[in-house]
């Protein structure tokens, strides 16, 4: 079969690295790059570090607006699926990209397979909230992380072509594991950090990175934290940050973003985790760090339940006593599969 592969952010990156590795044995695929992380740091360095195939095209939609962006993406990859007739498109999470795929691809009448479906905040203000709700229900095979995800599509009266499948992340995450162990990172070494010694934070979402008073607790937090703190900036983050003159103690490390492997040995060394990411939320759960997520919400509810994971909001109070005082509760249930999802997706297409 020919399949269309869409990607166009770091996280989507991500699991492509274990999909198309998979895909590519039995399938041909083309993929496609939307440019909605469209600079080296963003995009060319996760390429580079989690030895993704070279995109087959590159939309270079850049930044804007949801609809600006949107738009220039769906007009995009129309002109790809009616140039290249596949026989299926895949999609991956909650993106812009994910949108502008599953709905190009429905108007043509082309099946969409979108991996990581089900997923849900239940918060309508979240832009990847209306993405993963439209693409979930314009697709034709549904693969799900978690059986919360698959109850969250039930509830919503999709059961058709929904598939338990683990998480495709585990499956990298477990691949760079390796690739630290055999060949160590030198991270720590750059950044002058100690592991277990130090806070790892990232912020990107658009609820705080946007808005100046939630923005504003963060950074507060921050500074009141008496570790030190290494904090790879999200472009959007340090323009909003910048434009606002906050400032950050010398304690917290603002650097560029990192590559995959790096990021995962940041991770795992860190003595806790302070993010807005879903994927980060996971990534500490299996290197077994504690996590404290700056939202009101999480689609990763196991990690939370589980006892790892705390929703703090963008509240400098919450964040910084959590900070001091949270800890996992000692178990330590296996979440989101065995490290085969990329496999399982593939054999569900046929």
């Amino acid at each position: 079969m020919k399949i269309v592969s869409i990607v166009g952010a770091r996280p989507q990156f991500i699991k492509a690295a274990a999909v198309s590795r998979k895909l590519r044995e039995r399938h041909h695929e083309v993929l496609l790059h939307t440019g909605q992380h469209y600079d080296y740091e963003m995009s060319g360095i996760f390429f580079d570090g989690l030895e993704i195939p070279a995109p087959d095209m590159n939309l270079e939609a850049g930044s804007g607006s949801h609809a600006v962006q949107t738009a220039a993406m769906l007009k995009g990859v129309e002109d790809v699926l009616l140039s290249e007739r596949p026989d299926l498109l895949l999609i991956y999470g909650d993106t812009n990209s994910t949108l502008a795929g599953a709905v190009a691809a429905a108007k043509l009448s082309i099946p969409v397979v979108h991996v990581e479906a089900g997923l849900r905040s239940f918060n309508r203000r979240m832009p990847e909230e209306v993405n993963r709700v439209v693409a979930d229900h314009l697709s034709q095979l549904l693969l799900c992380p978690s059986d919360t995800a698959i109850q969250n599509l039930s509830a919503e009266g999709i059961t058709e072509g929904v598939h338990l499948v683990g998480d495709v992340m585990l499956d990298v995450l477990q691949w760079a594991r390796q690739k630290n162990a055999d060949k160590p990172s030198q991270v720590f070494a750059r950044l002058n950090v100690t592991p277990k010694k130090y806070l790892l934070a990232t912020v990107h979402r658009s609820e705080n990175t946007d808005d100046l008073q939630r923005l504003t607790q963060i950074v507060d937090a921050f500074n009141a934290i008496h570790e030190p703190i290494i904090f790879p900036v999200h472009p959007r983050a340090r323009k909003v940050m910048k434009d606002s003159g906050r400032e950050f103690g010398p304690h917290v490390q603002l650097i560029d973003p990192v590559g995959y492997l790096d990021m995962v040995a940041l991770a795992g060394g860190a003595r806790l985790v302070l993010t807005d990411s879903g994927g980060l939320q996971k990534e500490a759960y299996w290197l077994r760090v504690p996590c404290l997520t700056m939202r009101g919400e999480t689609e990763w509810v196991e990690t939370v339940d589980a006892g790892w994971n705390r929703l703090v909001g963008a509240d400098s109070k919450k964040i910084t006593s959590a900070v001091q005082s949270f800890a996992p509760n000692g178990t330590y249930p296996a979440l989101y599969g065995d490290g085969r999802a990329a496999e399982k997706c593939v054999s569900l297409l046929g």
